[in-house]
Parts: structure tokens; sequence; C-alpha cells
């Protein structure tokens, strides 16, 4: 082969395989993660396998997407809880996932009277959660999710949290997503009270889906 033959087929294979990783970097920058902070609601206690919140929300947004489930059974918003998310290595991970999107659903555990006498904690607690992720660098943008119904004396409780949710909302960079109404009308769907079932999980995720497609 002639040398500047040879000269012209090196530069098209170069230009032709930048252009090849520059397609792959865009896709790859295309992917819009997700990630689904919270207690057992969240990680999917009490669905069927493969039917929590954040699984269905990946089968409802596709492939466009990537939804991490960071939810852990049985922990609390508040610092002074008996089960503190922010001590868990499942936080740092939610960090590390670098989202572009983070909804926060807690507050359910907070509830227990052993918990919610540190209830002067919640709105504090809660902003520093919320500008955990706020300050990662990629910038996501967060949701503060009212917690589901539950029965009484903790019904009482969610609605105090609401309240406070709803000053939140109007103080912070967030959006707010309500959980609570989605489910309210069906009480069917949380089987023992405080876990939504497969039926109700997917409840939870079309209203998220709703709710992030149409930021």
């Amino acid at each position: 082969m002639k040398p500047y033959l040879a000269f012209i087929l090196g530069l098209i294979l170069m230009f032709t395989g930048m252009d090849v990783a520059a397609q792959a970097k865009s896709q790859q920058q295309a992917i819009t993660r997700v990630a689904c902070v919270g207690d057992s609601i969240t990680e999917g206690l009490g669905t069927d396998p493969g039917r929590s919140y954040p699984e269905q929300l990946q089968k409802l947004l596709g492939d466009r997407w990537e939804v991490g489930n960071f939810g852990i059974s049985a922990r609390t918003l508040l610092r002074k809880g008996d089960l503190p998310y922010w001590n868990e290595s499942i936080f740092r991970k939610a960090q590390a996932f670098q989202p572009n999107i983070v909804i926060i659903m807690l507050g359910t555990n907070d509830t227990k009277p052993n918990n919610w006498v540190h209830s002067s904690d919640f709105a504090a607690d809660y902003t520093a959660l919320v500008k955990t992720f706020l300050d990662l660098p990629s910038q996501p943008t967060v949701y503060i999710c009212k917690p589901i119904p539950a029965p009484e004396p903790n019904e009482r409780i969610i609605q105090q949290q609401i309240r406070i949710l709803k000053k939140l909302a109007t103080e912070l960079p967030v959006k707010l997503l309500d959980m609570h109404s989605a489910l309210e009308p069906y009480p069917e769907l949380i089987p023992d009270d405080i876990h939504p079932n497969s039926a109700g999980a997917a409840v939870l995720a079309a209203t998220a889906a709703r709710a992030i497609t149409a930021r």
C-alpha cells in the first residue's frame, strides 16, 4: 500500500474510532440514575420477588433509566432514632451512585414512640439529609415523599410529618411527592397496615414515574 493511502486509511480508522467512542460516551451520559432512599417500604418487604416499587419503577421508565434501590428495613430519618439511616453503608452507596434524581421516603419508623420523642429534630435532620444529596457532584433533583398511610396512633404522627415536609418543600430546592394520597384510597393494598403489597408498590412506582418524567 502506498504511504499516502496508508496515512488516509489510518485517519479514517482513527476518526471512526473516536466517533464510536463519542457515541458510547453519549449513550452512557444519557442514562438517568434514580436513587430510591427509604426503609422497608422501599426495600420491598411485603412484595413478591422483583416487585418492590423501585424495581417496578425501573420497568416503567425503561432502558434509558437506572433505578437503584437503597431501602433498608426498620431505619429512621431521625439521627437519634433506634436505627438511623445515616449509619448504614447503603446510605454511602446511594451517594456513590451519583444519582440524577433522589426519591426519599422515610418517616414511618420514626413514628414509634421511642423515636418520635426526638420529633424536634425531624425538620433539621431531614434538611441535612436532603443537602447531603444536593451537594453531590451529580447535582440531583430531590423528591421528598409524604409517607404512606399508617394505622392510628401512628397516622397522627404521619400527619405531623407531612406538615413539616410541606414547609420544607417551600424552604428547600426539592419537590414534594404525595405517596400518602396515592395509597390512601386503597387500604387493601397495605395488608399488614404498614407495607404495601406488590399492587401497592405498583401504585407508588406509577406515582413516582409520573412525577419524575414530567419534570
